[in-house]
């Protein structure tokens, strides 16, 4: 992944399982391909939830660690919209997000899609399995002036290639493992509990 990245030209479609390095195969070679000197937001990172997003921005962190020219934020809903307006006037130059904030942020003029070089959608299968498709479509809209759209996945259904055929043009596309396949080293556990006691439970 990371050559075919690193050329910054061409769309791009990776197939993999959670666990086997996708927030490293493209926040590597994203960090290489931004114009440091510009203090506005050429990438944009799409996740479908807080948790995820807040993991990214963490990760693009501790990989630009020796990179002080770099900054990047993390908008996702669920906290304070006007601190996140703050941090994206300040010069970003990375913008992780949920789609339902970003739209939000986009609707204020907060932040400039016009100017995104690189778009990657990480989880698109879950994206769209959360009812994200309009915010997608729109937000792929928005960004008219991009250079490459980098797409992961860890499946590929219908609608997840048709935001491939729709937006991205003739994208090389990489497969680590089976096609359509959960990693079937991941053992999945869930306990029922009353609602008033879920925190107590997780902790627990």
């Amino acid at each position: 992944t990371i050559p075919i990245l690193l050329s910054g030209t061409k769309d791009y479609v990776g197939l993999a399982q959670t666990g086997t390095g996708k927030t490293a195969a493209f926040s590597l070679p994203l960090l290489n391909l931004l114009e440091t000197a510009d203090r506005f937001p050429q990438a944009l990172i799409l996740s479908p939830t807080r948790e995820l997003c807040i993991q990214i921005h963490k990760e693009i962190e501790n990989y630009s660690k020796y990179m002080r020219e770099i900054r990047s934020v993390a908008v996702y809903g669920g906290t304070d919209i006007v601190r996140q307006i703050k941090e994206i006037k300040q010069g970003v130059q990375i913008v992780v997000a949920t789609p339902g904030r970003l739209i939000d942020l986009a609707s204020r003029r907060a932040v400039d899609l016009s100017k995104i070089d690189y778009i990657v959608l990480d989880e698109a299968d879950e994206m769209l399995n959360m009812g994200f498709k309009d915010a997608l479509d729109e937000i792929l809209t928005y960004a008219s002036n991009v250079k490459s759209t980098w797409l992961f996945s860890a499946t590929m259904p219908r609608e997840v290639r048709r935001i491939a055929s729709s937006y991205m043009t003739d994208p090389e596309e990489v497969t680590c493992g089976t096609k359509n396949s959960t990693n079937e080293n991941i053992d999945h556990v869930y306990l029922l509990t009353e609602h008033r006691n879920r925190m107590e439970t997780l902790q627990r």
